[in-house]
């Protein structure tokens, strides 16, 4: 698949997240933790090319990717989208014919380099992301020693991001991309449809970032008013019905310093994964 159309498909995906109404996060209809959306848009551009050169390995993606954001806007807006986005751009780009995404991007899991770790390590303490401490093994200001997907594997049980590349993406190909799917058949919008994954995540996997913060203290209140927001989903005939329970689900996160950024991550990952997905047979001998 050619640079240029996976760059599209990633800004594209990249664009719904700010468009999509995601109680706690930053959107068209709220900004929030001292961020906008024009951070969020200028991050998705800046970060897109090295995302996407053919000549970068994974881990020198995430990084360079890392690095232009951080020079853009001067904070952690898409650290974990670029730890999602990368293996997914990678098997975009690496595509053999016959050869499912999901195929693909097992490769590259599969692949991933003790030098990609490196890489990614300086991009995390880079980034600098609420939460992260230090850890007695395969600590980031130290140099790696294993691979990539094996690092993750070491943070799996309390990431939901590095739990993806331990199981190939597993919530996004077994569920969220379905959720997805079967909104898009009720709403139609994509941009609604987004909402719906990361409403549905929410119900049911707590965040990482905000349990990293404050541990599980929110977790069970999160999840039951994601329950209630999809009950109210389900029952509206029109998404613009649906606003006043999400400004309200939103101003109530916000008070308590509630951000569900991995959540958010998930959804942008979602997206990315599905327009790949449409893509992919027009893609035939790019």
């Amino acid at each position: 698949m050619r640079p240029e159309r996976l760059a599209e498909l990633y800004q594209e995906a990249c664009e719904l997240d700010v468009l999509a109404f995601k109680p706690g996060n930053v959107s068209v209809y709220a900004d929030g933790h001292a961020m906008t959306i024009d951070d969020f848009r200028r991050s998705a551009k800046v970060s897109a090319p090295p995302l996407c050169h053919p000549d970068h390995t994974l881990g020198e993606r995430i990084f360079y990717a890392v690095k232009a954001t951080r020079a853009a806007v001067g904070c952690n807006t898409n650290l974990g989208i670029i730890l999602l986005a990368a293996p997914l751009i990678a098997a975009g780009l690496e595509r053999r014919y016959g050869s499912s995404l999901r195929h693909s991007l097992q490769r590259v899991l599969a692949t991933t380099t003790v030098a990609d770790a490196q890489w990614a390590f300086k991009a995390i303490a880079l980034a600098a992301p609420g939460g992260l401490g230090t850890s007695p093994t395969q600590d980031v200001h130290e140099p790696a020693s294993m691979t990539l997907t094996q690092a993750m594997g070491l943070a799996a049980n309390r990431d939901r991001i590095a739990l993806q590349y331990l199981t190939d993406y597993r919530d996004i190909f077994d569920f969220s991309a379905l959720t997805y799917y079967n909104a898009k058949n009720f709403w139609v919008s994509k941009t609604w449809s987004a909402v719906a994954v990361f409403v549905d995540l929410l119900s049911r996997f707590p965040d990482s970032h905000i349990e990293r913060k404050y541990g599980p203290q929110f977790s069970n209140e999160i999840a039951a008013k994601m329950v209630w927001l999809k009950a109210q989903m389900a029952e509206a005939s029109h998404p613009e019905t649906l606003l006043p329970a999400f400004y309200a689900v939103d101003k109530a996160f916000k008070a308590q310093g509630i951000n569900p950024g991995t959540t958010a991550d998930m959804t942008v990952a979602t997206l990315l994964t599905v327009f790949l997905q449409d893509d992919w047979p027009a893609s035939s001998g790019s």
